[in-house]
């Protein structure tokens, strides 16, 4: 039989949130960010659930290409533009929309030749000091824009820095939003500002400054929150926002070791028993995917289900294998035994569910590293079940 470690990917979950997040982006539209193969759990998956998007925005020509070859015809945004002029045929040959943040993408365009013009979003650096023009530069890069006949429509966006919470005291998206709009007032064409913690957090309650319309504008670009994660996380637990995990990494013990008190586990022995235990062993490991700090950033380690009950990680993560104390789940139901589910994040059979940020939090990172980490000697598997 193959190895005992599988990841799940749950369409229903991944439908539900979508409509999570559009009925928290009122009248916009909703861009499902797809970048980084669906945040780990693969475009080609997670296409049945998503297709009812507005919109699919990725990073890579190869991912919309495969978008494409699963039959979307609607918009495609390219988040990060084009990274060489030729990129801007493989635009017109897939009616792909991109980003411009840049003069020299500006200067590509204009030397581009094209029948049908490019729809572009101009991206402005309101805070995030990544990709954009800065405000005072804004109003001039899309003059540029609007001048030449290879662009069509243009959009305007911004990303926001802070939408998961306060910095210096301050609502963390207000600075910026301030700026998008002194920046872009009476400019022509659709708007998209928030991402997922934006979205739920200030798109039905925050106004622009020129009482032009809701915050979430014409677009909002749903990601990590579409795939059941908080994205102000720990402020907020995805249960908080009626999210749903979306992936369910999942394992087997393998072996079950007595441990005296006083005696170690692992490598480096680095956990040394407090009183007799027993210790479940694991097939999964760093080369899995699973954090190797998940056990050293706190004490205890991170969060485990066993059967379906919550327990802790024990001694180092290694290549192939983790342990578990197996003391609460015996308590809850008797010995443990070979071949006994663990969860390692997501939904157990018991219908336990172990938020993916919480064991990020034990790892000291965040969901989305966690998700886009599963290796590629992971199996996969999509469930297609109703919500429960």
């Amino acid at each position: 039989m193959p190895r005992p470690i599988l990841a799940t990917v749950h369409l229903d979950a991944l439908r539900h949130n979508l409509h999570r997040c559009r009925a928290a982006a009122g009248d916009a539209r909703v861009w499902a960010v797809v970048k980084a193969n669906a945040y780990g759990h693969g475009i080609e998956r997670v296409w049945p659930a998503l297709r009812g998007a507005d919109g699919f925005a990725l990073l890579d020509l190869a991912e919309a290409e495969r978008l494409r070859a699963l039959g979307w015809r609607g918009p495609i945004l390219l988040l990060e533009g084009c990274f060489e002029p030729r990129d801007l045929e493989t635009c017109s040959r897939l009616d792909l929309w991109h980003v411009v943040h840049t003069e020299e993408q500006i200067d590509w365009l204009a030397a581009h030749k094209t029948h049908q013009p490019h729809h572009v979003f101009l991206k402005m650096n309101s805070g995030m000091n990544r990709l954009g023009f800065r405000p005072e530069a804004y109003r001039a890069a899309w003059a540029r824009l609007q001048a030449l006949p290879q662009v069509g429509e243009i959009g305007l966006m911004t990303h926001f820095s802070d939408a998961d919470g306060l910095r210096h005291g301050r609502e963390g998206v207000l600075h910026q939003v301030e700026a998008f709009v002194r920046a872009t007032r009476d400019l022509p064409g659709e708007r998209s500002l928030c991402n997922s913690a934006a979205t739920l957090r200030h798109a039905l309650r925050l106004r622009l400054g020129d009482g032009g319309g809701a915050l979430a504008a014409d677009w909002v670009r749903a990601g990590i929150a579409l795939y059941g994660s908080a994205p102000d996380h720990p402020a907020h637990a995805a249960a908080d926002w009626d999210l749903q995990p979306t992936m369910t990494l999942a394992s087997r013990l393998i072996a079950i070791q007595p441990v005296a008190a006083g005696e170690t586990v692992g490598y480096g022995s680095a956990f040394t028993a407090p009183r007799d235990l027993r210790v479940g062993i694991v097939a999964c490991g760093y080369a899995d995917g699973y954090p190797r700090h998940a056990s050293l950033s706190q004490a205890p380690g991170a969060p485990v289900l066993v059967r379906g009950v919550r327990t802790h990680l024990v001694g180092r993560v290694s290549m192939d294998m983790l342990a578990v104390d197996l003391t609460p789940v015996e308590a809850a139901g008797g010995p443990c035994h070979l071949g006994d589910e663990v969860v390692l994040w997501g939904r157990s059979g018991s219908g336990a569910v172990l938020p993916v940020d919480e064991v990020a939090q034990a790892a000291g990172t965040i969901a989305y590293e966690l998700l886009c980490a599963v290796a590629a000697r992971v199996p996969f598997a999509v469930d297609e079940a109703d919500t429960p």
